[in-house]
């Protein structure tokens, strides 16, 4: 009776916390257990063995934590994902300079980290007494992993989280919490046959489905990158001087994108 009692509670906990998260703006929320990201640890490995991260070097720190949250996080028992939508009303003139669309508004960091804040303090007011911690691309957290795990979406052939309905254009943040909920199902690939990302990178830096050699990729070259452009990629650089988001524009499901304000 009392096991029953308790699920009731995490369920309960878990729609107030869902709910909570969408009257501050996010657009999903989802829950994830915390534990190890098991054999997807090798995959992270082999791509960083591979120097497909180039000069994030920031990348190759902190393996294990990155690997399992509750090192970084002691206590973390259960892990928020949310998702901002970032898709703007308005677009720079195509004959204009051209920047990544996530890069039109403010900055993501303070914007997604207030939200956060304000759920968390939504949680410890509205849901139940809890420890946490918030964060948004500021820490070795493997965000579109949890992202997918808590049932977000599921990552695309661009490596992108690519959400039902709604596409990819989101920032990502997440919760850690040191109590038990309800946990959300991680959804299977939809992106089937279709390859129209890898169609549409100008460098060829998605050098197969679900990998991205970021030593070709515009996006990395004119925002991570602290050195030269290698020849070849800025020859096809066009009028895009930060950022590029033509794997994301390509596919199908951010047809689906809905404006921002």
């Amino acid at each position: 009776m009392s096991l029953s009692c308790c699920e009731e509670e995490k369920s309960l906990y878990s729609t107030k916390i869902k709910a909570g998260a969408l009257s501050l703006g996010f657009s999903v929320c989802g829950i994830a257990p915390a534990d190890t990201i098991g054999r997807y640890a090798d995959y992270f490995k082999d791509g960083l063995a591979a120097g497909n991260h180039a000069g994030m070097t920031y990348l190759e720190r902190h393996f294990d934590k990155r690997c399992d949250p509750r090192l970084l996080v002691e206590g973390t028992r259960s892990i928020i994902s949310v998702a901002l939508n970032y898709y703007p009303q308005h677009r720079i003139e195509k004959d204009q300079y051209q920047f990544a669309l996530y890069a039109y508004g403010k900055d993501y960091h303070q914007v997604t980290h207030r939200k956060l804040n304000s759920l968390f303090a939504y949680i410890n007011k509205e849901v139940h007494p809890v420890n946490g911690r918030v964060f948004c691309d500021t820490a070795p957290v493997l965000e579109r992993y949890w992202a997918w795990r808590a049932g977000l979406g599921w990552i695309g052939k661009n490596t992108q989280l690519i959400i039902p309905q709604a596409g990819s254009f989101f920032f990502l943040g997440e919760l850690f919490l040191d109590i038990e909920l309800e946990y959300d199902t991680p959804l299977e690939s939809h992106c089937g046959n279709c390859t129209r990302c890898l169609d549409a990178c100008p460098t060829e830096a998605l050098e197969q489905p679900y990998k991205l050699n970021a030593r070709k990729c515009l996006s990395y070259l004119t925002i991570e990158n602290r050195g030269d452009i290698p020849v070849a990629q800025a020859q096809r650089l066009g009028n895009k001087i930060y950022g590029c988001d033509e794997c994301q524009k390509a596919c199908p499901l951010n047809s689906f994108a809905i404006p921002c304000n």
